[in-house]
């Protein structure tokens, strides 16, 4: 795999065997400036009210009850397989501002960590070892499909500097532990997560995941199919509406270029708006219900349960949005936003196909935890403050996990 992937942007670290430097082709130089400007905004996190302010007080450190330790374990082994200086590439501080330099851009225009393409059998089975605890079995499948139909692209398009199913990379904060914070990220083509944990809590958000195309229809990976249950369940639920609420759902016509909340926007406003969970029939919220635990169902047991239930206790303030037609062909975007969490989907236009409006060959999904605490950060706020020691301290802290003073 020496040589065969392309890399496009800056590193601070020397490239990685398979990455090649390569000058930034003027079609990208835009993607990287919007880039560089929302990662220059100090993290605050998605607002959700109509003010757009950041709601004080929704998450709390406290205990799950699900114990992390096989994530922990698996974090553990990984590391224990890497040499010494893939264990430097590889290891961040815990509030290291990498963890917001994922992306979904391809080409690439910034990675960190290291490659798979790159790691021994196994030591790339050790990294999806941790993948695969952190996640259910429906969520790893899913992760491991993402990756297989990237490969897949490759099979279709003939460029193996672009498209591959091991161009994904690997990085870890903070050193795994029972009771200090730490986490790890995986960044690529079509699959971005974002996994913290502190003690038995774990946030996994951002969350990234698509997929172009959504079925391989030939070749290595003949049969595999993504995102099937995200698409029927969302398009269930529309079908479920009565025709006045279907119409209070749908807020446009016009499917967005992107998700809303894909990489660099993590400091988003989005205002509630479509249909409130309390304002639907009995049928459209437990359609709703079953909507949303399709993504919440991506986490590990246990995690997964604790995860809808935070997601539950806020169902009076949850909203579902519909853009686009509704029939049996034609592409969508819907939107699940509360407090606590919010999913978008969007069907897209093509880059492997190269069709140029979007179609049901092209998603792209993300889950975010808005109010300040993707990447974990307001439990990693409240835990620097719970053990800081007067307010120098707790400003000391605040700025070595990269959170703005005025969340300290």
């Amino acid at each position: 795999m020496a040589g065969e992937s392309a890399h496009f942007g800056l590193r601070q670290r020397p490239p990685t065997p398979a990455i090649r430097a390569f000058e930034l082709p003027p079609r990208m130089q835009p993607m990287l400036d919007r880039a560089r400007a929302g990662l220059a905004e100090p993290y605050r996190g998605i607002g959700t009210d109509a003010g757009g302010a950041i709601a004080p007080g929704v998450f709390a450190i406290k205990e799950t009850g699900v114990s992390p330790a096989p994530v922990i374990a698996a974090a553990g082994a990984f590391l224990a397989s890497l040499s010494a200086a893939q264990r430097e590439a590889a290891m961040f501080a815990i509030g290291d501002d990498k963890w917001r330099q994922w992306s979904n851009i391809h080409p690439w225009l910034m990675r960190h960590g290291v490659c798979l393409a790159d790691l021994g059998h196994d030591q790339r089975e050790a990294a999806l070892a941790l993948l695969r605890e952190s996640l259910s079995a429906a969520g790893y499948r899913l992760a491991r499909d993402v990756m297989r139909l990237n490969g897949h692209a490759l099979e279709i398009t003939g460029k193996p500097e672009e498209y591959s199913e091991w161009y994904y990379w690997v990085s870890l904060f903070g050193t795994p532990s029972a009771e200090a914070p730490w986490g790890w990220q995986i960044d690529g083509h079509h699959l971005n997560v974002n996994c913290f944990v502190l003690g038995d809590q774990m946030v996994m958000t951002p969350t990234f995941m698509g997929s172009e195309p959504v079925l391989a229809r030939f070749g290595q990976w003949a049969g595999t199919r993504v995102f099937a249950a995200e698409e029927e369940e969302g398009h269930a639920l529309m079908r479920a509406l009565s025709p006045d609420e279907r119409q209070r759902a749908t807020i446009g016509h016009d499917l967005p270029g992107e998700l809303l909340t894909a990489a660099f926007n993590d400091n988003r406003r989005i205002e509630p708006a479509g249909i409130r969970y309390g304002d639907l029939s009995p049928e459209g919220r437990e359609r709703l219900a079953a909507l949303l635990g399709v993504y919440t169902g991506r986490l590990r047991e246990g995690h997964a349960q604790v995860r809808w239930a935070e997601a539950k206790r806020h169902f009076d303030d949850t909203h579902f949005a519909w853009v686009g037609p509704f029939d049996d062909q034609s592409p969508f975007y819907y939107r699940i936003l509360s407090p606590v969490i919010l999913v978008e989907f969007d069907h897209q236009s093509g880059v492997v196909y190269d069709n140029d409006k979007p179609s049901r060959d092209h998603i792209h999904t993300v889950v975010r935890t808005p109010n300040g605490n993707d990447y974990g950060r307001d439990l990693l706020r409240q835990h620097y403050a719970q053990h800081a020691h007067g307010a120098e301290a707790a400003h000391a802290h605040a700025h070595a996990a990269g959170i703005p003073h005025s969340h300290a």
